[in-house]
C-alpha cells in the first residue's frame, strides 16, 4: 500500500467525519449563539442556563439527522470494505 492510498483513506475518513458531525455541531453552535444573546440582552450570567438548551438541540438534531448519518457512515464502511482487495493486492 503507497502513501498516495494511505493519504486518500485518511483524507476520505476526515471528509465522513466532518459530514457526520455537522448537524450536531452546528445544532449546539446556534443554540449557544441564541442563548448567548439572550443572556446579553437580560444579563443573566449562568452558566448551567445555556447547558440543557445546547443538550436538548443536539438531542433533537440527532433524533432528525440520525438515519442520515447512519446512512453516510455504512456507505463509508461498505466502500472501505469493499475496496479491501484492490488496497492489499
Amino acid at each position: 500500500m503507497s502513501s498516495a492510498t494511505v493519504l486518500a483513506l485518511g483524507i476520505r475518513a476526515l471528509e465522513t467525519m466532518m459530514l457526520v458531525s455537522a448537524p450536531l455541531l452546528l445544532a449546539a453552535l446556534i443554540t449557544g449563539l441564541v442563548v448567548s444573546v439572550f443572556q446579553a440582552a437580560t444579563q443573566i450570567n449562568e452558566m448551567t442556563l445555556s447547558f440543557i438548551p445546547k443538550l436538548a438541540a443536539v438531542f433533537a438534531a440527532l433524533l432528525i439527522a440520525g438515519p442520515w448519518m447512519t446512512d453516510v457512515l455504512v456507505d463509508y464502511v461498505q466502500r472501505l470494505f469493499a475496496d479491501i482487495p484492490q488496497l492489499i493486492g
